[in-house]
């Protein structure tokens, strides 16, 4: 083999490996841009699930709001019912001693039995 051939050959072989190198930085500029394009859907993914987790949020918390005043709102007609009760107890027992028609005793025995009498009962309903 002549000198030629050698130069010849080693210029192939330097060819030869400029293109594979070459080829090889393409498959990884490929490689990577696909990755970035990935990361990117990625990314617009999580963005759209946080905007969906915020407004799931927004809408717990308002939920939690009305129900806290809803709670409130039963408590408050709660005291006044039982306030309305002690007042109609108060007209009542008023009504009883101005009353010329209403042995006091007699009232207040069937006033005990009345309120025993309530009271099993609520406690049968519990």
């Amino acid at each position: 083999m002549g000198t030629g051939a050698v130069i010849l050959l080693i210029v192939a072989a330097v060819v030869i490996l400029a293109i594979v190198a070459l080829a090889s930085q393409r498959a990884s500029a490929r490689r990577k841009e696909v990755r970035r394009e990935e990361a990117e859907s990625h990314r617009a993914d999580a963005r759209l699930h946080s905007t969906r987790a915020e407004r799931e949020q927004a809408g717990a918390e308002e939920q939690a709001a009305r129900a806290r005043r809803q709670a409130a709102e039963a408590e408050e007609r709660a005291q006044r019912a039982q306030m309305e009760r002690e007042r109609a107890a108060e007209y009542d027992e008023r009504a009883r001693d101005v009353d010329p028609d209403v042995d006091a005793d007699a009232d207040h025995d069937a006033q005990a039995e009345a309120e025993t009498r309530n009271g099993t009962e609520t406690r049968t309903r519990t």
